[in-house]
């Protein structure tokens, strides 16, 4: 929970950072403070713990599809959509990351995880849309967001393994590093030459470390534990409450619409979180119509 707590916040952070630097620099600075960050923490306290070498692959395509691939897509989906409307797409990453896990993993589901899925997903649906029923954001940014979605299931596949090999500070130190690296091309020869006209005042500091500190190394040391504890498709389940806390904080930092509609949907979407949190009744078996 603490973890959706700080990624909620991210939105918020990153809308204020964009308005300063486009999205691979904000990235890849983010990774490099982080990676700064945690690999000075490991070392002082002597916790480093050397890769081996069988599992270079499974850093390097974990990194590839988050960092790397998901912020592509999450921040230039925000770009082009409120912060509210973007966490509330990437919190339907619980919808489809239980099924995938099921085939990866072969973690279970009951009954009530399922129906807690939908609920929570309904009321993603109703922060998402309009009085008319319309998108309120761009088809674009939509689609940039959903590539998100589906590099971060993918990541979490990933993550599930590498967890059961190493500490979660030292898998995100080394993923970070790589992502930044991923990044590096992109920022030298497409933004690097902005970087250097922004003068940087308190709130972009300011906003640029919370997003390095909290989101980038705190938010992924705390969710590889609950991974690694209780599952790919339990704890993505909790990423329904990024949108709900997004959009308090948009409300009283950014001046971001808050209604009776939003309401209604946080509302649905805790009932949901709660109901695929429940281990009774027997398990679901999925079948393959293969």
């Amino acid at each position: 929970m603490f973890s959706m707590l700080l990624w909620g916040m991210s939105f918020v952070w990153s809308t204020i950072v964009f308005r300063y630097y486009p999205p691979i620099t904000t990235v890849f600075l983010r990774l490099v403070i982080s990676f700064l960050l945690l690999f000075g923490s490991v070392t002082l306290f002597g916790k480093f713990e050397k890769i081996r070498k069988e599992d270079y692959k499974l850093f390097l395509l974990s990194a590839l599809f988050n960092p790397f691939l998901y912020f592509l897509g999450e921040s230039y989906g925000l770009k082009m959509s409120s912060s509210t409307i973007s966490s509330v797409i990437i919190a339907t990453i619980p919808l489809f990351s239980p099924v995938v896990a099921y085939y990866t993993l072969k973690e279970k589901l009951t009954r009530l995880n399922i129906i807690g899925m939908m609920v929570s997903f309904a009321g993603i649906i109703l922060m998402l849309v309009d009085g008319k029923l319309n998108l309120s954001a761009s088809p674009l940014g939509i689609v940039l967001l959903l590539f998100a979605v589906a590099t971060a299931i993918t990541y979490s596949v990933f993550l599930k393994k590498l967890s059961s090999k190493y500490s979660a500070i030292n898998i995100i130190t080394v993923q970070n590093l790589i992502g930044a690296l991923y990044f590096l091309p992109f920022f030298l020869f497409l933004e690097m030459e902005n970087f250097f006209t922004v003068k940087p005042d308190f709130k972009l500091i300011s906003s640029l470390l919370s997003l390095a500190v909290f989101c980038s190394s705190l938010a992924y040391i705390l969710f590889t534990i609950a991974m690694r504890e209780i599952g790919v498709g339990r704890t993505n389940m909790f990423t329904n409450l990024i949108p709900v806390f997004t959009a308090v904080f948009s409300f009283f930092l950014l001046g971001e619409e808050f209604n009776i509609q939003k309401l209604s949907g946080m509302a649905i979407v805790i009932v949901g979180l709660y109901l695929s949190q429940i281990k009774k009744s027997p398990p679901v078996i999925i079948m393959n119509s293969g």
